[in-house]
This record gives C-alpha cells, sequence and structure tokens, in this order.
C-alpha cells in the first residue's frame, strides 16, 4: 500500500542520514520529491537511487538559511511538479559543543539560522503552497534534547530545535481551519553523520545508547517511517503535536 500516491513533497536536510532515508521512503510511497541540502553531489545520488528504484525526484540544493532558496524549493514543486502537498523541513546542525560562556555568538547565530530560521522559512513559503493544494502536511524535526533532557554542552542545538516545538503549536493553530496539519518530529538518538559526530568515542557512544529505554539508537530509517506517519493519511487528525520517536529517552531513569 502506497501512503503518498499522488503528492509533492519538499525534504530538506536529504543529502545524509534522516533526510536521506524520508526520501527514498516518500518515494516509494509514491511522492514525487524535491530533495534539498547544501551538498549538491550527495543530493544528486539521493535523486539517483530513487530514480533507480522507480521513483521520482529532483535536486535543489542551498542553504535552508537563505530566503532566496526556501522560495526556490516551493517554485520547483510547483513548476516541476504542479504544487505542494508535504513538506518535512528536517536540516540541522548540532554546532560547536561546549559551556555557554565560552560559545563564540557565531556559533549561536550559525545554529539558530540553520535550525530555527530555515524552518521558520520553509514554513514561509510552504504554507501558501499547501493551502493552495487545499491542506497538507508540514513537518519539522525537533529532538528529545532541550525537551524532555538537558545535555550538557548543546544549548545552542536545544534551544533552537525545542523552539520549533512552539512554533508547531502556533502554526497548527494558525492553518488548520486551511486542512494543513503542522507536527514536530523529535528523534532520540539517530545513527546519522551528525550524530556520530556527538557520539564520538566508545565511550559517548554507550552514553548515548544508555540514555534510552530500548540501550540503542536509531537508524534513520526508523525515524523515516515515524515521519511518512505524519506525512500520510495515517495521521489525519494529528495536528500541533511533538511526536516523540526517542527510544524512551525522555523516561529511562537507568
Amino acid at each position: 500500500m502506497q501512503l503518498l500516491t499522488g503528492k509533492v513533497a519538499i525534504i530538506t536536510g536529504a543529502s545524509s542520514g534522516i533526510g536521506r532515508a524520508a526520501a527514498i521512503l516518500f518515494a516509494r510511497h509514491g511522492a514525487k520529491v524535491i530533495v534539498a541540502a547544501r551538498r549538491n553531489r550527495e543530493l544528486k545520488e539521493v535523486v539517483a537511487a530513487i530514480a533507480g528504484a522507480g521513483g521520482t525526484a529532483c535536486a535543489c540544493a542551498g542553504d535552508v538559511s537563505d530566503e532566496s532558496f526556501a522560495q526556490r524549493l516551493v517554485n520547483t514543486a510547483t513548476g516541476e511538479f504542479g504544487g505542494l502537498d508535504v513538506a518535512f523541513n528536517n536540516a540541522g546542525t548540532v554546532g560547536d559543543l561546549g559551556p555557554v560562556p565560552t560559545m563564540a555568538l557565531a556559533s549561536w547565530n550559525e545554529v539558530v539560522a540553520t535550525n530555527l530560521t530555515g524552518a521558520f522559512l520553509g514554513a514561509k513559503y510552504q504554507l501558501p503552497a499547501l493551502a493552495a493544494r487545499g491542506g497538507g502536511s508540514l513537518i519539522f524535526t525537533s529532538t528529545f534534547v532541550g525537551h524532555t533532557a538537558g545535555i550538557p554542552g548543546m544549548a545552542a542545538y536545544a534551544a533552537s530545535k525545542s523552539a520549533l516545538v512552539g512554533l508547531t503549536q502556533v502554526l497548527a493553530s494558525e492553518y488548520g481551519s486551511q486542512g494543513i496539519r503542522v507536527n514536530a518530529l523529535l528523534p532520540g538518538g539517530t545513527d546519522t553523520p551528525m550524530g556520530r559526530g556527538f557520539a564520538n568515542s566508545p565511550e559517548s557512544a554507550a552514553f548515548v545508547r544508555n540514555l534510552h529505554a530500548l540501550k540503542r539508537i536509531a537508524s534513520p530509517e526508523e525515524i523515516a517511517s515515524a515521519a511518512l506517519f505524519l506525512a500520510s493519511e495515517l495521521s489525519s487528525f494529528t495536528t500541533g503535536s511533538a511526536l516523540l520517536v526517542d527510544g524512551g529517552a525522555s523516561i529511562a531513569r537507568t
């Protein structure tokens, strides 16, 4: 059963990790996918993988913190495929780790620009396009960090990502009457290049695994499956939610 047949989806942060897995999964379920990230070569590899499996995708390389890029993504969706039904604003960065007193303002600004401002800019152009189709699904990738757990050294990441929950709630309230559902996806530790950058030693990897009730971290495909739920009509009465897909990190105390 294909859950996104005839749908058009934008996925940012699609060159690797959760975004790449979601792009391949959404296409497998019938969506035409616009994959976006800064790395053009990796995006083309994702498009080739989707095409090789019989799906349809195109690549747009750029920076989500650039307003013109956010507009270009929506123009591509409407110009190439006729509209927009799903937007998965997944791009993110951890940034430099460390205590706030030693954090450079430039580092803080970079994390906020990607994680929060990039999501805002995406939504700014995606919402009218979704409304023009009579509704759709808008998804932000947040995190359990700063929502149910405080991890030392991750202030910029936690602040920018937890702010997405507030943005989700406001947009869900504003656009629900237009048939647009807005939700935040909150993954736990996931085996991605960004995640491996944090858990970069046997000790730190063991620490991250132990945060979770399941005592392991997720595969990107597991998080992508949750994104598919939010993108599809399986979640037709779900909006304004902060959906934890965290392997029990929010409740683990052992």
